[in-house]
């Protein structure tokens, strides 16, 4: 039977009784009969030969293709397994099976390269896993086909000659030092020229350049190995046909240390010492850091400046260590004679060649306790003792408070009392009488008071110029009742004033001068002054007039009274 031929069958089963005789009775059944497989039927490919393509740029992994042999069984006896028994691609291509559905899966074993080579033939064969031994005679359970692989050109962007590019320079070579020269070519047919450049993204600062023709890589700016150590670029090479292709390589830069940094000290040192400090006393611990990494490691030496060799206060120990200790020579200090010292101290690497600063140590001698502890130096205000408890400084700030409220409060006592007694403008009006015995200063007197109450405002010379003083109370003579006034004359009108001033209680009591514009009706003697007097002659006596006569006389005409009307 062949199951690959008929897999099912039924059978119609009869039965009968008497030995089937005659008369007998009989019964069918059916029996369905299904054949099973066994591994008889070997592999075979529908086609001795295939032809596939694929792209010189597909990546490593990629599937180029598939093929299938046709096994007539089923189940495991229909199992395939594909190899590459022959050909000139089996390093470049790989086949493996595809458990699903039974087929050769062919992919890219490595990078394929058009210009190198092509196309490929591989030879490949299909076999059944499981081999029944009783049917070996069946023949060979394997099938081979020949497949033809052609590999098609791409336009690749341009290749350096090594995948990776490490540089080790100095950091005190020139401007323009060339550090490393870079190849890249068009691995294409056409062999496009390059041009060459760096991408800046890899290179912020700015500090390397390369030759756009030639590859070579130089440095642009000044290297500095404390500042940037290690410089990771990427190399950019482009066909300078077709500006997409592009290829690029990294470039590792190491920058070599130089001594070029001398040893300072790791930050500034200032201490304090007691006045009786003993000899031998350490005072302070002093290190330094020197910014350069000599192969053989860092050390650093430390002693006095020439300056301070001789030091009769202070010596220094190196402990060899890249520390120093800085200790007393003599025993007792004094405050009063020098309370700062300044100890410079010389600091040198092991570089080549050697390098070195000095840095200053700053020494405060302060009073101290029997316990060591400081009381007081000259650079800082003195301090509370240490055994003050928190209460009592509480208390004395509480005390400083309440004194200084109490400060505030009698200062502002005392200002209310100073403040002089201020009348409001309404109430600063008052007419009082003052009486003056002198002379006067002639024309200079006339600054002093307004002497144009002293004439008629209708007689002033017009074209005149004047320098009158304002009074500086208003005059209140237009608020004299008239019923005060007993007489029509400067008499009378004085002493009404004088009577208003005495009984009126809301007058401040202080004196003031006051000008009253009022002029009288006249005097029986007439005039005093010559100007009534049309007579030109020079020599008119004028004595009739008492002493004063001159000089209101004086004053007319220094005035302007020109006609005889005029009064004073």
């Amino acid at each position: 039977m062949d199951r690959e031929a008929k897999e099912y069958y039924e059978v119609i089963i009869q039965a009968k009784d008497m030995g089937g005789q005659l008369g007998g009775l009989a019964g069918t059944t059916t029996v369905n009969i299904t054949l099973s497989d066994v591994n008889d039927n070997p592999p075979r490919f529908p086609q001795k030969h295939y032809q596939m393509t694929v792209l010189e740029s597909s990546p490593v992994n990629s599937t180029v293709g598939r093929v299938l042999a046709m096994d007539l069984d089923e189940g495991v006896n229909a199992e395939m397994k594909y190899t590459i028994i022959d050909g000139d691609g089996p390093e470049m291509f790989d086949v493996s099976t595809d458990p699903i559905y039974q087929v050769g899966v062919i992919t890219v074993k490595k990078p394929l390269d058009f210009e190198s080579k092509k196309s490929y033939i591989l030879k490949i064969e299909g076999s059944n896993p499981h081999i029944e031994v009783r049917f070996s005679n069946l023949g060979p359970f394997r099938d081979t086909t020949t497949l033809h692989i052609s590999v098609e050109d791409v336009d690749e962007p341009p290749v350096f000659e090594s995948s990776h590019y490490f540089v080790e320079v100095s950091e005190n070579v020139d401007i323009g030092t060339t550090i490393q020269i870079v190849s890249a070519r068009d691995p294409d047919a056409t062999n496009n020229s390059v041009r060459y450049s760096i991408d800046r993204n890899s290179d912020p600062g700015r500090y390397f350049y390369v030759d756009i023709t030639t590859g070579a890589l130089m440095t642009a700016r000044p290297l500095d190995r404390e500042d940037v150590a290690w410089h990771n670029l990427t190399l950019l090479a482009m066909e300078m046909n077709n500006a997409a292709q592009v290829g690029s390589v990294p470039v590792t830069i190491k920058i070599l240390d130089v001594n070029d940094n001398s040893p300072v000290f790791t930050k500034f040192f200032e201490t304090f010492m007691c006045e009786n400090a003993k000899a031998g006393q350490l005072i302070q611990t002093v290190s330094a850091i020197d910014h350069d990494d000599p192969p053989e490691g860092q050390r650093i030496y430390y002693s006095l400046a020439p300056e301070a060799a001789n030091n009769p206060n202070f010596t220094l120990r190196d402990n060899q260590d890249n520390t120093a200790w800085i200790l007393a020579r003599k025993s007792g200090f004094k405050q009063t004679e020098q309370n700062i010292f300044y100890i410079p101290i010389l600091i040198a690497d092991n570089g080549q060649p050697i390098l070195s600063s000095t840095g200053t140590l700053t020494i405060q001698v302060c009073s101290c306790n029997e316990e060591g502890d400081i009381m007081s130096c000259s650079a800082e205000p003195y301090t509370l003792p240490i055994s003050l408890s928190r209460g009592a400084l509480i208390a004395i700030l509480a005390c400083i408070f309440v004194l200084l409220v109490l400060v505030l409060l009698i200062l502002s006592m005392r200002r209310q009392r100073k403040q002089p007694y201020t009348i409001d403008e309404e109430d600063n009006v008052h007419e009082n009488i003052v009486r003056y015995d002198d002379e006067g200063g002639g024309e200079e007197d006339t600054e002093a008071f307004d002497i144009a109450t002293l004439w008629s405002s209708r007689e002033a010379h017009v074209g005149k110029s004047r320098q009158d003083m304002q009074p500086e109370i208003e005059s209140l003579s237009r608020y004299v009742p008239q019923t005060c006034v007993m007489d029509n004359n400067v008499h009378s009108y004085m002493l009404a004033k004088l009577f208003e001033a005495d009984t009126d209680v809301s007058a401040p009591p202080f004196d003031s001068l006051q000008t009253y514009m009022f002029e009288g009706d006249g005097s029986v003697a007439q005039s005093l002054s010559s100007l009534q007097s049309f007579s030109t002659d020079s020599e008119q006596s004028y004595d009739y007039l008492n002493d004063w006569g001159p000089r209101f006389k004086k004053l007319a005409e220094m005035y302007g009274a020109k006609d005889s009307n005029a009064s004073l």
